[in-house]
């Protein structure tokens, strides 16, 4: 810890040109077409909310068909008639989708998937203040929306991020490794929680052309992991068809 701050102090000048020079020449991708809300699917009903930052709404891939959104319901939609909003834009922090869930109406939800962080991270959120508001948000989703689990996406490894130079990748790296051992802890606190794990390295093989979000088979790896959750839940899925 005592390292990481001391070497952000040494660096900091070349951070924050190596930042500059990032915002002005990489290109900043278009968030995906496709339906936000909606319903598909036939057999018990479930409510799912996607909620989050860039990666949440599917930057990197041209339709939400191929998106987290598009392909956690396809695999659902086999054993359930599934209900599901969208909430996500690029660039939100933690801070921003707490102040989303004030203009939401009270709508019910069985599931939320959270994809928030990266920003949190990139924009100097300290540790400290993210984990609260994390906490936050996840108490506010079962009060507010009887969220039966939050199934809470966590931090990517930044640190494998093609477009990022050193040390710049370096540093956000070490950071949002940190952000993510300790967002764990805390999901692992609390039994409304769960988090998802995926095993996955990252290169320019499966990173958009903008190398700081994924493509169509990263997302196919982030659905397979939050259905098999969901799917898990014996009891919400009751009588569904085992999925082939």
């Amino acid at each position: 810890m005592l390292l990481d701050i001391a070497a952000r102090a040494l660096l900091l000048p070349v951070l924050l040109g190596q930042a500059i020079y990032l915002r002005m020449n990489v290109p900043c991708l278009p968030e995906p077409e496709g339906a936000r809300s909606g319903t598909v699917g036939q057999g018990p009903e479930l409510r799912l909310l996607i909620l989050g930052d860039s990666s949440a709404a599917g930057v990197g891939v041209s339709s939400q068909a191929d998106a987290l959104l598009g392909q956690v319901t396809q695999r659902l939609a086999i054993n359930a008639t599934v209900t599901f909003d969208l909430i996500a834009k690029t660039g939100a922090k933690t801070s921003a989708a707490l102040s989303w869930l004030d203009t939401l109406p009270d709508q019910q939800y069985d599931y939320v998937v959270t994809g928030l962080g990266v920003n949190d991270v990139t924009k100097g959120v300290s540790l400290r203040r993210w984990l609260h508001q994390q906490n936050t948000l996840f108490d506010r989703l079962v009060a507010k929306y009887g969220v039966r689990c939050v199934i809470v996406s966590g931090l990517p490894p930044v640190g494998q991020f093609p477009v990022l130079p050193h040390p710049l990748r370096w540093v956000l790296g070490r950071q949002a490794a940190r952000f993510d051992r300790y967002l764990h802890q805390l999901v692992e606190s609390r039994p409304d929680c769960v988090a998802v794990r995926i095993d996955l390295g990252l290169d320019e093989s499966n990173m958009s052309e903008d190398g700081f979000h994924p493509d169509a088979t990263v997302y196919s790896a982030w659905a397979d992991e939050v259905s098999a959750l969901i799917r898990a839940d014996g009891e919400m899925l009751d009588g569904a068809e085992p999925t082939p």
